[in-house]
């Protein structure tokens, strides 16, 4: 249910019946009573209908894949998140990478419309442009303006803190409290933004390990806000992102455990972007050890997140607000490890970096439902504002909300069929010391020299879920390279099929992608 907050006890401030009223004022004083009682009247029709709006929480993890079983160690977040209201199956990120993904879902805008492009300032990662433009409008904004009480904790975007753009001394419009990471993901040894303050943390678990810090300072902002208003808690941990440093308790789970062997792994990308034809095939032992440490870290990494994710449910449930507060838990992009031989990273546009998981609860979800319907992480913003009763139609975003495939009662709302996927590769000009039979270009080439990004590697895709399940790319490169794969068939996306479809259909989806490209606003939601 939409809701809005109810403002009936506002009717009623004033004089009590007959406060400074004197008896040869009787007929003013019995007049007043009876517009009072009138008035109290119609509070209790209008108040009977209307109720405090909902609590939105937004729990965003760090490199979380779905693919590969990234979900398998969180049992308390699918049991009390996922069992108790929504899965969804077909969840994507519109960008496989951190600061561009996190700054679609902050804008409700594709790459494009927010041109932040990569993880660099020079690639608008949290920069002037970015504060001067979309932050002003991401969508805690409109929720301050709705009079929720906001708090944030947590990996922001990746340059965040950088001197150049204002340092710690930035906090973003529509935050109340404001407790962000400055730079990329960490466990210990951090610089926190604190409300605009420097707040420097070392290597002591009970006092610095991050996911706990943001859990607790979250759990205090519960305790200190005002229960007549609204709240909005974003949590942002560092999990599963390297480097992996799991909490003490955590240090010796799943030793046994290995990354999956199936579909893609250790494959060769032998019909694929050049940056995929680059790998050594089979890989070598130590990138495959390598990448098993790395898996197993992950995982263990992700069992504080868990924790996080129950002790907040707790305490949602002992104040009173659980069945009034819809929780969303997601990952800003996927992640490979082993995939078409590419050890660890994400920046690809295949399944298992672009696919996230999404797992809602909240008023008017029943439980233990599984969704297909398709929904990107631009939809996020839409979706939360429409809950807090934002007129979303009015809003400059590209995303659309999924409230109505969530609640019964709101049935009816068209989801998409199919969106977009951007990329913009990211390469050094000068020659990696460490791999100079490699050239220049590249970037992240570890373990073994095996390079996870380059310039050429700039892209955008058309996804299709209804209908044809396909996905159609085109490369910004030197070879004009196309990629495009029937995921009914092929759902390790194996084969590329670009020579061997009718050359029709490949017109079709070269149009999609064309109208994708330069969709703004309602144009964006307009392409179902």
């Amino acid at each position: 249910m939409r809701l809005t907050i109810c403002r009936c006890e506002a009717l009623m401030a004033g004089s009590t019946p007959g406060s400074g009223i004197r008896n040869r004022h009787r007929n003013v004083h019995e007049g007043a009573n009876a517009l009072l009682l009138l008035t109290l009247l119609t509070c209790t029709l209008r108040c009977s209908e209307c109720t405090k709006a909902s609590n939105i929480v937004l729990i965003v993890a760090d490199d979380l894949d779905l693919d590969l079983g990234g979900l398998t160690p969180m049992k308390r977040t699918r049991a009390l998140i996922g069992d108790a209201g929504v899965t969804f199956s077909s969840a994507y990120t519109v960008t496989p990478l951190c600061c561009p993904s996190r700054s679609s879902i902050l804008s409700g805008r594709y790459v494009h419309n927010h041109m932040v492009h990569n993880n660099s300032l020079s690639g608008n990662c949290s920069s002037k442009a970015w504060q001067a433009g979309p932050e002003t409008q991401a969508f805690p904004v409109y929720l301050s303006k709705q009079l929720y009480q906001t708090f944030y904790g947590g990996k922001y975007l990746n340059q965040y803190g950088a001197s150049e753009t204002g340092g710690v001394g930035h906090v973003p419009p529509g935050w109340d409290q404001w407790h962000a990471l400055v730079g990329n993901s960490k466990y210990y040894n951090y610089t926190l933004s604190a409300n605009g303050k420097a707040e420097i943390h070392g290597d002591n678990y009970e006092k610095d390990y991050l996911t706990d810090l943001i859990l607790n300072r979250s759990l205090t902002f519960l305790e200190d806000r005002s229960p007549q208003r609204p709240f909005f808690i974003m949590l942002c941990p560092p999990s599963p992102h390297s480097p992996w440093t799991a909490a003490p308790q955590y240090q010796n789970n799943f030793v046994d455990v290995k990354a999956p062997r199936d579909g893609s792994f250790n494959k060769p990308g032998k019909d694929k972007h050049w940056l995929l034809r680059q790998p050594v095939n089979p890989m070598l032992n130590s990138s495959i050890d390598y990448l098993d440490n790395a898996y197993r870290k992950r995982w263990q990494t992700l069992l504080s997140v868990d924790d996080m994710v129950e002790k907040l449910v707790n305490k949602l449930e002992d104040i009173k607000e659980l069945n009034n507060t819809y929780i969303f838990f997601t990952s800003d992009n996927g992640y490979h490890t082993g995939q078409f031989s590419l050890p660890t990273d994400k920046r690809q546009l295949y399944e298992f970096d672009i696919r996230v998981p999404l797992l809602v609860r909240g008023p008017g979800i029943k439980p233990k439902q599984t969704l297909q319907d398709l929904v990107v992480n631009i939809d996020l913003s839409m979706t939360i504002l429409d809950i807090a009763g934002v007129n979303i139609s009015a809003l400059n975003m590209d995303g659309q909300s999924f409230l109505p495939q969530l609640t019964p009662s709101l049935r009816g709302g068209t989801s998409r069929s199919y969106f977009l996927v951007e990329y913009t590769g990211e390469g050094h000009v000068p020659e990696d010391p460490h791999c100079p039979r490699l050239g220049p270009g590249l970037a992240n080439c570890f373990p073994d020299c095996i390079c996870q990004d380059s310039f050429n590697n700039t892209y955008a895709c058309v996804r299709t879920l209804k209908g044809d399940n396909l996905q159609y790319c085109e490369f910004a490169d030197n070879e004009s390279f196309v990629e495009m794969y029937n995921l009914t068939a092929d759902p390790y996306q194996l084969e590329n099929i670009v020579k061997k479809v009718d050359p029709t259909l490949l017109q079709t989806m070269n149009q999609r992608l064309i109208k994708l490209q330069s969709c703004q606003g309602k144009s964006c939601q307009d392409l179902k």
